[in-house]
């Protein structure tokens, strides 16, 4: 699956993102309420591709990959990528044997994810209507996807739907606290939430760094807002992590800030 702390969170470190120099942000900037967060990813998916496989130009090569796959079971029958992309994780969780089925909204991103890797079954769909049979997988991944759904309780729940009982949902997301606000522009400098950290809303947030632009759009939404997404989809969390960014990623005295608050939020949950 956003400017200032959370375009760090996307850059700084999605998509997920992050920065081996520092990005130029322009100014969030609030949409409405009902602005189509698929429909702005289908219209940016050109430009996704080329910022996510860029080499080491966010912080999925640097660090975040490797942070979220520590939370993953072991591969067992059907894995099922929720929001994949272009494929990065997909491609990786073959790697590390996995049966994959990634599912995207974006036509654009799933194709380029199908000739990456034409081996694995990629389909086009809403991730709140998943076309997979019941009790059918024991893991489900969504990698930096969630904030970036329009429907995140319809999502959730197919999540759960597809899920046997006993299978685990395993998902990053910009932290709700990092996507609330953001830093004073100097290294140590203060983070200010200047709105209102319960209500959600959808912006967007404009980056440009080393030739590449790229437009997040994305839904901010409280922490409350995932917990009982989750919850009322009988998925019991088993472990939330706020990891911080590792001395070994950090490129400039800027960067030490996310050691102080998270970029990310870290979740596994079980279906009952």
């Amino acid at each position: 699956m956003n400017p200032s702390s959370d375009a760090d969170a996307r850059n700084a470190a999605g998509p997920d993102h992050e920065q081996v120099r520092p990005a130029t942000k322009q100014r969030r900037r609030d949409l409405p309420d009902d602005a189509n967060l698929r429909e702005a990813w289908q219209r940016n998916a050109t430009d996704w591709l080329a910022w996510a496989r860029a080499p080491m130009h966010d912080s999925y090569w640097r660090f975040h990959r490797d942070q979220f796959l520590t939370l993953l079971p072991e591969p067992g029958a059907l894995t099922v990528d929720v929001g994949a992309g272009e494929g990065r994780l997909t491609r990786e969780l073959v790697r590390r044997g996995h049966r994959v089925v990634a599912v995207d909204a974006s036509p654009t991103l799933a194709l380029a994810a199908r000739d990456a890797d034409a081996a694995t079954t990629i389909v086009v769909a809403d991730a709140a209507a998943l076309p997979l049979r019941q009790n059918v997988a024991d893991l489900a991944v969504a990698f930096m996807s969630l904030q970036d759904i329009d429907d995140l309780h319809g999502a959730v729940r197919q999540v759960a739907r597809v899920l046997e009982p006993g299978g685990r949902l395993c998902a990053a997301i910009v932290h709700p606290l990092n996507s609330s606000g953001q830093f004073e522009d100097r290294p140590d400098g203060r983070f200010i939430i200047d709105g209102a950290y319960l209500r959600p809303r959808r912006y967007s947030d404009d980056l440009r760094r080393d030739g590449m632009a790229m437009r997040f759009v994305s839904a901010h939404r409280p922490l409350e807002m995932y917990v009982d997404a989750l919850g009322d989809a009988g998925l019991l969390i088993e472990r939330l992590r706020e990891p911080a960014m590792p001395d070994e990623a950090l490129r400039s005295i800027r960067d030490r800030r996310w050691q102080r608050l998270p970029l990310f939020l870290h979740i596994r949950a079980i279906r009952g």
